[in-house]
């Protein structure tokens, strides 16, 4: 297995060759097939779609089936997949193999949302190891010649961590790669990420790469994380949310740390959209959305709506043309507010910076009854986690 450095910007994941050490988190609602093809329009990496229930899947349900969808132009195609039993995850795997639907495939232990945890899954599910141990075997063995990576979070809370122990059952069972994002469950995602876990996680893995996420609002960050840490590569999740050209960003910054083109170029490259270029990149979200959603073009403009605070943050624009954007029910009427707003506006710089989508507070994170006397998966709490494999829409977009 080859592990990127600072002279090679690449990233070798299984037979998977990367130009450069990005990956896309996926985020429920978020990382849909119009969000990754409007990523990659601006840079190069590994787009995951979103999570994905291994039961739905394995039922063939239509909501599954529609998230699992690649437009032609996807390659690698990345699916990450949730789930708490063994037998499931592994036909869910099965299937996207079988049916070809696939190049590359993630699980989920990190996602720290209540109706995931409650259950047994998410980041909660580590901590069960032989229960983590088992899907992740049979995950691998289930793939084949398809890489299977996992993404994680530290543990429950500073208490209760797992990623150490996970980590190297996951290596033993053959993953082609293993992510971590710096918080625990029940930080969610407050607070500062704890880039030093993902250092010692590098130093206890060697023969895979280790990927670090958390808190990368820009390629200045991405690049210090792989400094600091010694990590092969970065998950962005938050830090694109209104910025697809983040990924533009990342790709020249990590040519400039590999000697292939100058500081000075990387940041000559780096976006500063004036505000023309952000409608033009929010309509253009909005286009895909609509073929996303086979022609809908209602559908599209109210998912759309969740992602104005996110594109404009920063910018000069006027609280009633904000509502009206989130308020927004066609193309035309998008069209007609944007013909009121001044497309030379420049960028705001530092007020467009930084942290994106709620950071929110520690939490208790809810946990099956008596999930942390033990930390092997005994029947009763196998029986409690059930249910754990129809829970829809969770996410660790770190």
């Amino acid at each position: 297995m080859t592990a990127q450095t600072l002279s090679d910007p690449r990233l070798r994941i299984g037979p998977l060759a990367l130009d450069v050490p990005v990956v896309l988190a996926p985020m429920a609602g978020i990382t849909n097939t119009a969000f990754r093809r409007l990523c990659r329009e601006y840079g190069a990496g590994l787009y995951v779609s979103e999570m994905i229930t291994s039961r739905a899947l394995v039922e063939r349900t239509p909501a599954s089936l529609r998230l699992i969808k690649h437009h032609e132009s996807e390659t690698p195609r990345s699916i990450q997949l949730y789930g708490v039993d063994p037998r499931t995850v592994s036909e869910a795997v099965r299937f996207l193999v079988d049916q070809d639907l696939a190049d590359h495939i993630d699980l989920n232990f990190g996602c720290p949302v209540p109706k995931v945890t409650r259950r047994g899954g998410g980041s909660a599910l580590p901590w069960k190891s032989d229960l983590f141990r088992a899907i992740v075997e049979e995950a691998v063995r289930a793939a084949g010649e398809i890489p299977l990576t996992v993404k994680m979070r530290k543990g429950i809370d500073e208490d209760h961590l797992t990623y150490l122990d996970a980590a190297r059952a996951a290596e033993d069972a053959g993953v082609a790669a293993i992510a971590l994002h710096g918080r625990t469950a029940s930080q969610f995602y407050s607070g500062e990420a704890d880039w030093a876990s993902i250092a010692t996680l590098k130093q206890t893995v060697t023969s895979v790469p280790v990927l670090g996420n958390g808190d990368i609002w820009s390629a200045d960050d991405a690049i210090r994380m792989v400094r600091e840490t010694g990590c092969d590569g970065v998950v962005v999740g938050r830090g694109c949310l209104g910025r697809p050209w983040l990924f533009g960003d990342l790709a020249a910054a990590f040519r400039a740390e590999a000697g292939e083109i100058s500081w000075d170029e990387a940041r000559a490259a780096t976006a500063q959209p004036a505000l023309g270029s952000v409608m033009a990149a929010m309509r253009r979200h909005t286009e895909l959305l609509v073929e996303f959603f086979d022609g809908e073009e209602d559908r599209a403009c109210r998912d759309i709506r969740k992602h104005v605070a996110w594109y404009f943050k920063g910018y000069g624009v006027g609280g009633d043309t904000r509502r009206a954007l989130a308020a927004v029910e066609s193309l035309a009427q998008m069209d007609e507010i944007f013909a009121t707003m001044d497309p030379g506006m420049p960028y705001p710089g530092e007020g467009a910076e930084g942290q994106r989508g709620r950071a929110g507070s520690p939490k208790r994170v809810h946990l099956p009854d008596g999930w942390l006397n033990s930390r092997t998966s005994e029947l009763a709490d196998r029986a409690a986690v059930a249910e754990g494999e129809r829970v829809d829409g969770g996410s660790d977009g770190g």
